[in-house]
């Protein structure tokens, strides 16, 4: 096979669920030196560590660097460490609230662990953009914004929309979509990941690039994953998350409830599935040989068989089908350890129980969760609030759609 042709080979591979790729023709023209000069292609991404936890929206931009990576490319997971302190405003309606450097590296330690899930360590060079952009002088800073104007600046969405309203938009936000297109600069990038809304800030880069006379990167952008509630894009902060490092149970569970119309496009964006099985699947599922259930499970087990192997995706099937369908304590439920001291008569008050959990935060939230019939012990609904419960050690208990927990009563 020819350069020419195995490098069209890998663009179609490389393009599956893929929204928007600028352009394919660029990146076969680099793929096809890759293979006749043997340099490996750079390919960036950069993570801004406002939080810690990556969940599975996260992974669909991590999965596509993990495709290069087995083709032969070298992946930079580039941490904006300095960029982080500054917040990145894509799709804020307001400033966001600068970090502290400490915040940052606290942040940036616990990813390494997370993604070397996903991404094989030994083919990943990770960066901190704070080793290029700390020595920036004023007049280096000039230069940089002197590339791009200001109309250029609000024809982001966000920019333009806070203008409109009226919200203050400040001159340092400004900074963080040049500094990123630097980081392109300071690597000599070949190809930057991002997804959708990142559009604006990866062209930035491409015309830096170009500006200081480099040949400017692809860009891949990859569709927003929505979460569990199906309409918001996946986000800790709004609880429609499944995050990566969750129990097993906690995983297929959490998987089992995303609406049927996203099936699809997680399994598009999510696993190694081919795509003519996924096809396949949907349409037995629309002609009603599969149920959408049964269509549901498959993706779970694939999610959790990604993260855990084989025999936890087989135990947290069958802990779904306890919990589910035969109403038992699932083998993965988490412990509530509770000192016996905290009992009277073997009694405790309702709301203390549920406190114990982690789940309500106060206890006007843990009143709600029982009147509002989300509350299980031992299978019986406990209605109400003010209730003083009686315990035993192993009894079950359901907080919600999803807090499975194990009673465990110690001296």
């Amino acid at each position: 096979m020819n350069h020419h042709t195995q490098a069209a080979k890998d663009v179609e591979a490389l393009l599956r669920g893929v929204e928007e790729m600028i352009s394919p023709q660029d990146l076969e023209k680099k793929i096809s030196s890759f293979y006749r000069e043997g340099k490996p292609l750079v390919v960036k991404e950069g993570f801004d560590p406002s939080a810690p936890d990556i969940h599975l929206g996260h992974t669909v931009t991590l999965r596509k660097l993990r495709q290069f990576q087995d083709l032969g490319h070298e992946v930079v997971f580039l941490i904006g460490d300095f960029t982080g302190r500054i917040g990145d405003p894509t799709g804020k309606k307001e400033s966001r609230r600068q970090l502290s450097e400490e915040e940052v590296l606290c942040n940036a330690r616990t990813y390494a662990e997370q993604v070397n899930r996903i991404l094989d360590p030994e083919k990943t060079r990770v960066e901190f953009n704070s080793s290029w952009l700390k020595d920036i002088t004023l007049a280096d800073l000039v230069v940089m914004m002197s590339h791009f104007t200001v109309a250029r600046m609000i024809e982001r969405e966000d920019f333009g929309e806070r203008i409109k309203t009226g919200k203050p938009v400040g001159l340092h936000e400004f900074l963080y979509p040049v500094m990123q297109a630097y980081d392109s600069v300071s690597l000599r990038a070949d190809v930057e990941l991002g997804g959708t809304d990142q559009r604006f800030n990866l062209l930035m880069g491409r015309d830096m690039q170009r500006d200081f006379g480099q040949e400017p990167q692809v860009v891949i952008l990859m569709p927003l994953l929505e979460g569990t509630d199906g309409v918001e894009k996946m986000s800790k902060s709004l609880g429609n998350y499944i995050g990566v490092n969750e129990p097993p149970f906690e995983v297929f569970h959490k998987t089992m409830t995303v609406p049927d119309f996203l099936i699809e496009k997680y399994f598009l964006l999510l696993t190694d599935v081919p795509e003519n099985e996924i096809y396949k699947m949907k349409n037995e599922t629309e002609k009603g040989i599969l149920h959408p259930r049964e269509w549901k499970k498959r993706l779970a087990y694939t999610i959790v068989k990604m993260f855990y192997g084989e025999d936890k995706a087989r135990q947290a099937d069958r802990d779904f089908e306890k919990a589910f369908v035969q109403s038992e304590t699932p083998d993965g439920a988490r412990e509530v350890v509770i000192n016996m001291n905290q009992l009277e008569d073997g009694k405790i008050w309702i709301v203390k129980l549920l406190k114990m959990t982690g789940i309500p935060s106060s206890n006007s939230e843990a009143r709600r969760l029982v009147q509002q019939g989300g509350v299980t012990l031992c299978n019986q609904r406990i209605s109400d609030p003010e209730l003083e419960v009686e315990i035993q050690n192993g009894d079950s208990l359901k907080v919600g759609k999803r807090g499975f927990y194990r009673l465990l009563l110690v001296e």
